[in-house]
């Protein structure tokens, strides 16, 4: 079991606004849990945190909130948190709605980049042609996301918010599966390649199927390492709607 994390260890927030401190703490809390510097099983307490930062109760208590609501954190009446552990079940759920949804992105942008933009997601493509290892890979999952979002860029804003959303909560996933698979980054490389050439050309159903088939390697691997057990359907049913293929519960 991790023991309690000391307030004292926990990096300060940049807090800029006194009208936005909820806002600013909770996206300073969630950006360390999704970085992994606070680790599934980590004890957090409002007040020890509250006094750390130099903030009230009030927007710590509306930060914790909303870390829960997210699925970030489980909390008490005690005002005591934990940071959730990485769940079979969460992984499918998030993975099989980012598949469906990013799938549909590709579709929906393929054709339709400006130069600038084929060039920028190339740049990143060149970025990212070296093994993911712990002192680059902040940087690596930073140009890894920044490619993803180029190859959604044409979905409508409301598409793009929950797709970054979900993109955004599988990291701590996607951290997992570079720690634990050192060399995915070849796989990953030929992967984005052939997104990438997908959505210039204009074949829309291929950059989808790419896409999802990209999505659900890196999701059923990590599910394999996180819960053995865990059969993935949704992750399953996403990978074969987004490809055409019949549903896995029908074979």
């Amino acid at each position: 079991m991790i023991p309690p994390f000391s307030a004292n260890a926990i990096q300060l927030p940049q807090l800029t606004d006194s009208r936005q401190t909820s806002h600013e703490v909770h996206s300073h809390l969630r950006q360390l849990i999704l970085n992994g510097v606070l680790p599934p099983g980590a004890v957090l307490k409002q007040a020890e945190l509250a006094r750390r930062f130099g903030i009230s109760r009030t927007p710590m208590r509306e930060a914790f909130r909303r870390l829960q609501e997210e699925d970030l954190i489980t909390a008490d009446p005690n005002q005591r948190a934990v940071v959730r552990s990485m769940d079979g079940e969460e992984l499918d759920q998030l993975y099989s709605t980012r598949i469906a949804l990013e799938s549909l992105g590709a579709r929906i942008t393929t054709g339709r980049l400006e130069e600038e933009e084929i060039e920028e997601a190339q740049q990143c493509l060149r970025d990212m042609d070296v093994p993911v290892e712990p002192e680059n890979q902040a940087e690596w999952m930073q140009r890894h996301r920044r490619f993803h979002e180029i190859c959604v860029a044409r979905a409508g804003q409301p598409m793009l918010k929950v797709i970054q959303s979900y993109a955004e909560r599988s990291e701590r996933y996607v951290r997992l599966y570079w720690m634990w698979h050192p060399q995915a980054h070849l796989h990953a490389k030929a992967d984005h390649q052939a997104i990438l050439e997908a959505v210039q050309g204009g074949d829309s159903a291929r950059a989808g199927s790419l896409m999802a088939q990209h999505l659900s390697h890196t999701a059923l691997t990590v599910l394999g390492d996180v819960s053995v057990d865990a059969p993935g359907v949704a992750i399953q049913e996403a990978l074969a709607m987004a490809t055409g293929k019949k549903s896995v519960a029908r074979r």
